[in-house]
């Protein structure tokens, strides 16, 4: 557990706070490419700032403040007729990263992008979507580091056919095995945890230790300060980022990375609009119906009860959290190594901005961002004795393969 005073720290992200001084010193996914046709004037909701993305007079796109009105709700998203800019407010640059407009919203020249998987492959690879989260960003992270949530949250009592999974998380075979991902999940539900700091963040790994001597290898990651990197299958990663919007508001931005296929982006698109309404991408299962939830259901298919979208099983596990996680009456075990670790390293960053050692930051410490690469994320089955070199081994085969220059 922690005091009030430091949870407050870590989750307060509007102007001049400390942990939101920290978000401001790295570009933010601030909206998806697909939602500039909404208008010339599109409303952003970041950082506890309201702002809209319009162009400038040279025709770039910038981030400019936008007047709102005192009793405007955090997700309020106006039409773009209704959108009036504060002249007297800050503009941020923008840039977009395969579908992605990220913004800069810190002090001086932008940092730059890492050489990461979802940045550097092909535009045909990658798929972006996003969705709405009622709750404050690190509660959504934190369950995203936590790679023994998947065995009970995420657990499907029946397993998919793999050729009917595309796009669906969990719904692969292992690697180099016909025994489904969901199987794996469910059947080793205690994995050991270790974690590394690295020079992005946290690489995370779990190992779930089967019969004959195999194990499985999950490398998941943390990437500073708000995102993650995990396996979605064999082929696929994703890369997400937890947004906030304000301090009880969140997006998760999600980039998903093909080694191999072009993906196909309109099934990809039609799966999540089956759970999402437009403009503001709210998921139609939500604390107002109860996330749909079944009771035949969870008797027979899934822990929940609430279908099987993996994203609807976090919603509910962070939104019921409330707003703002209470941690001051939290106890963490042995699985949240990774979370322990990851609140040391922000709670660092907050005293190296406030001490102005801007160069401790990760990701910003001197080295060139642009050579960091990968980060490794993958799912492998091994001999006990050398899961190691498998896991590296796994990745490096994938990578050998790919269309386009996967290498590290």
């Amino acid at each position: 557990m922690i005091s009030q005073e430091l949870n407050d720290q870590i989750t307060r992200v509007g102007p001049g706070s400390e942990a939101g001084r920290v978000l401001r010193h790295y570009w933010q996914p601030a909206l998806l490419r697909e939602e500039l046709a909404h208008g010339d004037k599109v409303p952003v909701n970041l950082l506890g700032e309201r702002l809209a993305l319009i162009r400038d007079a040279s025709g770039i796109y910038v981030l400019a403040t936008r007047k709102a009105s005192a009793d405007e709700k955090p997700t309020h998203y106006p039409n773009a007729r209704d959108i009036v800019i504060d002249p007297d407010g800050p503009a941020y640059p923008v840039t977009e990263r395969n579908g992605v407009i990220f913004a800069y919203m810190g002090p001086g020249d932008p940092p730059e992008f890492p050489n990461f998987d979802c940045f550097r492959a092909p535009e045909s690879h990658v798929f972006a979507f996003k969705g709405l989260w009622q709750c404050n960003w690190l509660q959504a992270l934190e369950i995203g580091i936590d790679p023994a949530h998947a065995s009970f949250l995420h657990r499907f009592l029946e397993d998919e056919d793999p050729k009917e999974s595309y796009g669906k998380q969990f719904r692969d075979s292992a690697a180099d095995t016909n025994i489904p991902m969901t199987k794996i999940l469910r059947d080793y539900p205690r994995p050991d945890i270790s974690v590394d700091e690295t020079e992005y963040g946290l690489k995370i790994t779990a190992l779930r230790r089967m019969e004959n001597d195999l194990i499985h290898v999950r490398v998941t990651n943390q990437i500073f300060p708000e995102a993650i990197c995990i396996p979605m299958s064999r082929e696929m990663i994703i890369t997400q980022w937890h947004v906030p919007i304000d301090d009880e508001n969140c997006y998760w931005f999600t980039m998903f990375t093909s080694f191999r296929d072009p993906v196909n982006k309109d099934l990809m698109r039609e799966q999540r609009l089956k759970e999402h309404a437009l403009p503001d991408y709210a998921p139609l299962k939500n604390k107002a119906n109860n996330y749909h939830y079944d009771p035949d259901e969870q008797a027979r298919l899934t822990y929940t009860g609430m279908g099987l979208d993996i994203n609807v099983h976090d919603q509910w596990a962070v939104e019921g959290m409330g707003p703002i996680q209470d941690r001051t009456q939290e106890h963490l075990g042995r699985s949240d190594v990774a979370i322990i670790r990851y609140r040391r390293m922000l709670r660092q960053a907050i005293a190296a901005v406030a001490d102005g050692r801007f160069e401790d930051l990760p990701m910003q410490r001197g080295e060139s961002v642009a050579q960091i690469s990968g980060p490794l994320s993958n799912d492998s089955i091994a001999d006990t004795s050398d899961w190691q070199m498998a896991s590296h081994a796994a990745d490096m085969a994938r990578r050998s393969a790919c269309p386009w220059d996967a290498r590290v």
